[in-house]
């Protein structure tokens, strides 16, 4: 377990050292054009993922810090309990881990989670949803963190049938 933490530990400082770069470079809703499609625009979010719970008016910034603390425990036991060949799952528990420290972190200082990255479809207007959503390292490293888990879950073994007793019938 301790060799995947590493990995935690580093979404968890590029997701803080990217946050704080740009809460010292731009203004709320600034936007700079990186590539096309690509937007930097520092947004705030004080509920959960595509906002949820934004508006509830304070109480889920401890719910979901608390759900964060519980997960980040979970799957660090889950991350403790694998053999050693199971590197696939390693490291998507360890990118989660490492992607709820950050939001964690965010939530617990600030009250909401620092948002800045802007990808957009060309074929659907910016103003269609009034600002863009915007994410970060953290939820980038989850979100693959996910993806990689279903992947493994989905082409595991587990559909094997069961040994069969050794009588005939």
């Amino acid at each position: 377990m301790k060799h995947w933490l590493w990995l935690s530990f580093a979404v968890l400082a590029l997701d803080q050292v990217s946050k704080w770069m740009v809460l010292l470079t731009l203004s709320p809703f600034e936007t700079v054009a990186l590539i096309p499609n690509v937007n930097l625009t520092l947004m705030f979010n004080k509920g959960a993922a595509f906002s949820f719970l934004a508006t509830a008016g304070g109480w889920q910034r401890w719910l979901l810090a608390g759900l964060a603390l519980v997960v980040t425990g979970v799957l660090t036991v889950w991350l403790a309990r694998l053999k050693p060949e199971e590197r696939l799952q390693a490291s998507a528990l360890a990118l989660l881990i490492g992607g709820a420290l950050g939001n964690l972190i965010d939530r617990v200082l600030f009250g909401h989670v620092v948002d800045f990255i802007q990808v957009y479809l060309p074929v659907i207007p910016l103003d269609l949803f009034n600002p863009w959503p915007a994410f970060n390292i953290a939820d980038s490293a989850i979100t693959i963190g996910v993806l990689i888990l279903l992947i493994t879950t989905l082409t595991a073994d587990g559909n094997r049938a069961p040994p069969s007793s050794g009588t005939s019938a």
